[in-house]
């Protein structure tokens, strides 16, 4: 009606005195979205002109607008932030003929509305903490309504998303979807459980984690979704290199173990004699547990057979067995090969650092061979460990746990060296927990010639030829003391097969210092003793061998066993002699 009465020009200039005449800030769209009207005070703030395009201007705005337009809502109000300022926009349509031809959007400034509440001191200081907090993450941070509609986006988002804030706030999270700005939303979703929800999503080649948390008012309902994002792609590209170094370092450790389970398993222990079983089974029932074992007895004894028997019956036989000896390492290495060291720790440390034993045993055995050698400094680091299961590189602040069981061995009086004041007492009762006595070849005089025989056979196996010992010659070796052990009678059967040029080893083939200690034909050297009868003469060599047999062995049992006789006879032939 108006219209039939009022020239157009004049009902526009009208309607634009009108708007300009509320002081606020207004703006009318037609149904494309385009500017129609506005006030005086929306041109001056949003910088907006008639005849531009809405959509264009303020795409996160439109979105909400739109929906007006389409019918889909009555009425709406969102916030928007322009430039530096937030406002309250009310959207309402306007109708002609009970047909939808545009829209009344105003825009109220929040700064106003909050006056006097942002006049107090406490609000404004909160709110500037609140806004440096936001603006200052590391992580993307956005905020929600409850529809989720953005209403924030930090400057870390929108590093992140490669998008100004502009671009976003104002729309909702439907239609950022919709638009492929991501997969998923865990704002969205957030917002229709109304619990915390955690998303993993790939975004333009980046991982990204995302983590919505709901914000309630005090009457219960949902008021803001603040969702934090953070660009985890470093970290898994960290993650993924770990996992393959990991896998690297497993394969290696697979690798070492198995080698050692096939030296373990081609290794033969030969005990005949009683002291040598009685420490073979001290061995097996001791590798049940977890104990620290201090293995005592000569050089080449076999103290490293016995730690290998311990670690293969022991729950650790799939993990490694890490061997070292203490007195074949300089002193000033020593705490390095041991515990490790950091980058820098000492000239000519590696620049990556360097795991030590320790470490390289996790879950296994070390085994500290010639222990003794240890220097006192060491003493201590390595009773700490036996104390909290905690050991430090060189150079580091930080101790690290491991879990390793640890085997000693050493051929040297401990004891002795405590009140020398050459090795700590307190170690020396942390590693003597279960100590086994590994006896000398001269101790175990059943199993020379077994020892013998397998040396011999194992090296002609070797070498490819057959080679075989004469009578002479096996009782020249046998009658030998052996003072080097084990590993001097290996070595001689070695040098024995390679070097001899006839299959037939005989006395000529051994080594002077083996037919050196050939004792004689005792029966030529023999005088009978005058006026003594048969009988006496073998008592009185009974009673003398029984002596030495109570000198040599533990009880009545191991005497029989090493005289091959019933333990009866044993005891029967002590209280005939009144040795016992």
């Amino acid at each position: 009606m108006h219209n039939k009465l009022m020239p157009t020009h004049l009902l526009t200039s009208h309607l634009q005195s009108l708007a300009d005449a509320t002081a606020r800030v207004m703006i009318i769209v037609d149904q494309q979205g385009i500017i129609t009207l506005l006030s005086k005070l929306a041109q001056q703030q949003l910088n907006l002109s008639a005849g531009d395009s809405l959509e264009s201007e303020l795409p996160g705005f439109w979105f909400q607008v739109s929906k007006i337009l389409d019918g889909l809502q009555v009425s709406c109000e969102v916030p928007l932030q322009i430039g530096d300022r937030e406002y309250l926009v009310g959207v309402n349509p306007y109708l002609e003929n009970q047909r939808i031809c545009g829209a009344v959007c105003i825009l109220v400034d929040g700064t106003q509305l909050d006056t006097m509440t942002r006049r107090l001191p406490s609000f404004q200081t909160l709110s500037r903490e609140l806004d440096t907090i936001i603006d200052s993450s590391s992580d993307g941070l956005f905020v929600c309504d409850a529809d989720a509609n953005v209403i924030r986006m930090n400057p870390a988002s929108e590093k992140i998303h490669n998008l100004s804030a502009s671009k976003i706030v104002g729309r909702n999270m439907r239609e950022l979807i919709e638009d492929g700005f991501i997969s998923r939303s865990a704002a969205l979703e957030a917002s229709k459980s109304k619990q915390r929800v955690s998303l993993l999503q790939d975004k333009d080649g980046h991982k990204l984690i995302s983590i919505a948390t709901p914000v309630f008012d005090d009457q219960g309902e949902l008021n803001r979704v603040v969702v934090s994002e953070r660009d985890i792609t470093e970290i898994d590209n960290l993650q993924r290199e770990l996992e393959k170094q990991q896998a690297i370092k497993d394969s290696f450790r697979d690798q070492m173990v198995a080698m050692q389970q096939a030296e373990l398993d081609s290794q033969q222990i030969i005990a005949r004699s009683p002291t040598m079983i009685r420490a073979l089974q001290q061995s097996i029932k001791v590798a049940k547990a977890d104990s620290s074992v201090l293995i005592l007895g000569e050089s080449g004894a076999g103290k490293g057979l016995i730690a290998d028997l311990i670690h293969k019956k022991s729950v650790r036989a799939e993990y490694p067995l890490i061997k070292i000896n203490c007195g074949a390492i300089p002193e000033s290495l020593i705490e390095a090969e041991l515990f490790g060291y950091e980058k820098g720790a000492f000239t000519g440390a590696l620049s990556s650092g360097k795991p030590g034993h320790f470490e390289l045993a996790n879950e296994g055995t070390l085994f500290l061979d010639e222990v003794a050698e240890l220097p006192l400094s060491s003493q201590v680091k390595l009773l700490r460990f036996l104390e909290d299961g905690r050991i430090t590189r060189l150079g580091d602040t930080k101790s690290r746990t491991v879990n390793v069981r640890v085997l000693a061995a050493t051929h040297q009086d401990l004891e002795k060296m405590v009140d020398q004041g050459k090795f700590r007492l307190d170690l020396y009762y942390r590693l003597n927990v279960i100590p086994i006595q590994v006896p000398a070849v001269r101790d175990r005089p059943d199993c020379i010639m077994p020892l013998i025989h397998h040396y011999i056979d194992k090296f002609t196996r070797k070498i490819g030829s057959q080679k075989r010992l004469t009578r002479a010659a096996l009782d020249s070796l046998t009658a030998y003391p052996y003072p080097g052990n084990v590993r001097e009678l290996m070595n001689i059967c070695e040098r024995l097969v390679v070097m001899s040029e006839t299959e037939l080893i005989d006395l000529s083939d051994l080594p002077m210092q083996i037919t050196s200690h050939t004792p004689p034909d005792t029966l030529s050297s023999f005088n009978l003793p005058h006026g003594v009868s048969l009988q006496q003469t073998l008592d009185q060599v009974e009673k003398e061998v029984l002596k030495k047999a109570l000198q040599q062995f533990h009880n009545q049992t191991e005497i029989a066993a090493a005289l091959d006789v019933n333990q009866s006879t044993i005891a029967r032939k002590l209280k005939k002699h009144g040795l016992c």
